[in-house]
């Protein structure tokens, strides 16, 4: 008895299936523009967090804080945790820290030599937030996250210094050029080497085994690519390495949307649970707190309509309920993200927290559609185009002046006809 056609053509069609998700996931980092926007509102929400707290640094993570040296390196003898800042207890190294903290915070939203920024980030905020725990609220959390997901993504494909760079070089290489040659990336490399070797022997990587072994892929991944870039680009390691690369990528850009469900789906379901947010007047206490009030008239405005109150209230308990199971419908996806965004925005005014709604904001970027990114892209490039087009016209050189009937007097005569070399 012969097999079932169908069940062949259906084996055939999952196992195309599978080849064509498999060739996709490994060919080429999925959500360029997505993570870029990560990558820059993680990075912004950062830097100017730190900047706005500049005056403030050492009282939430240096010397002077609360949170003293001492319990510090308690606690994360007990826990694990990573931080440099228990290298020392000088004020010196304090500084320095903060200061390669704000610098890398720059460097990484500019997207500049982004796999070695983003270490260095990842180290400066993990070395803050481990220092006083007891400072960070939900939007710290999310940088924590998003901090460490970033090295392992290839987030600097668009929107970037890197990938200015790499346009240039390709656009010399299809000339028939040779590209400048790399000075800051070996350099960098030597420097975090010089760190990171010292410190995994002396033991001031925590006591976790997977930063240790991250940091080291990483650095003995880059140097392997860079020399093959450099001496063997069509080499069969450099395509492998390609590929893990994308693997990583989008297995990491998978676990941030994951991620983002997940702070909604628990933070929905548990308020769900609350009699406050059951009969609708939960948004009404924190517009009446005073810690939380940064514009009294607007929060007063707000909280004195009962409907509207109970309007916020069930849409953000059925908003964040239902967003991880909108996923799978791009309109009512995009329509619930609009809704989110929105409702963050709508927290930095009333609730006086702007850096926890750029965080989550940040972070609900990765579900941006694609095709509005782009558009955004455009409108941006034709506005910057307009820009330095008007600029232009306002600069207008004045032509050069025709040579009159005294000029050809003046050549003919050579020059001699009573001027001086100032008239």
């Amino acid at each position: 008895m012969s097999a079932p056609a169908p069940v062949t053509g259906g084996a055939g069609t999952i196992g195309r299936s599978l080849a064509v998700a498999v060739q996709r996931v490994t060919a080429e980092p999925l959500g360029a523009y997505q993570s870029a926007v990560v990558r820059i509102g993680v990075s912004a929400t950062c830097l100017l967090f730190l900047l706005r707290e500049l005056p403030h640094r050492h009282e939430l993570y240096g010397p002077d804080g609360p949170w003293s040296w001492d319990m510090a390196r308690r606690l994360i003898t007990n826990n694990d945790a990573f931080t440099v800042l228990m290298w020392s207890d000088g004020t010196a190294w304090f500084e320095t820290v903060y200061a390669l903290t704000l610098v890398s915070a720059a460097l990484l939203m500019t997207g500049w030599r982004t796999r070695a920024t983003s270490v260095v980030f990842m180290a400066g905020v993990l070395s803050l937030q481990n220092r006083s725990i007891f400072m960070g609220d939900g939007g710290d959390n999310v940088i924590h996250l998003m901090a460490v997901y970033l090295v392992l993504t290839r987030c600097a494909r668009v929107w970037s210094l890197d990938a200015r760079r790499a346009s240039r070089e390709a656009a010399c290489l299809a000339e028939g050029g040779r590209p400048a040659r790399d000075v800051a990336g070996p350099v960098l490399w030597v420097v975090l080497g010089c760190v990171l070797l010292p410190a995994t022997f002396l033991g001031g990587l925590g006591g976790t085994w997977w930063l240790p072994s991250l940091l080291w892929v990483l650095w003995l991944g880059n140097a392997v690519w860079w020399s093959l870039s450099r001496r063997a680009p069509d080499h069969e390691l450099r395509a492998l390495l390609d590929v893990l690369a994308n693997l990583a990528h989008n297995a990491t850009l998978f676990v941030i949307m994951a991620e983002v469900c997940l702070i909604y789906a628990t933070a929905g379901w548990y308020k769900i649970q609350g009699s406050r947010w059951q009969d609708g007047t939960a948004v009404y206490y924190p517009l009446k707190l005073e810690y939380f009030s940064p514009w009294t008239g607007l929060s007063g405005l707000v909280a004195s309509s009962a409907l509207l109150v109970m309007l916020l209230t069930y849409v953000t308990v059925i908003v964040q309920v239902a967003f991880p199971f909108t996923l799978f419908n791009r309109r009512v996806k995009n329509v619930l993200l609009v809704l989110m965004i929105g409702e963050h925005a709508g927290i930095s005014v009333l609730l006086g927290l702007p850096f926890f709604s750029m965080a989550m904001i940040a972070a609900d970027a990765v579900f941006l559609p694609t095709v509005f990114l782009v558009w955004l892209e455009r409108r941006v490039s034709l506005g910057r185009r307009r820009l330095f087009a008007r600029g232009a016209g306002r600069l207008r050189l004045p032509g050069q002046r025709r040579a009159g009937p005294d000029d050809e007097d003046s050549v003919r005569s050579g020059g001699s006809g009573g001027h001086t070399l100032v008239g």
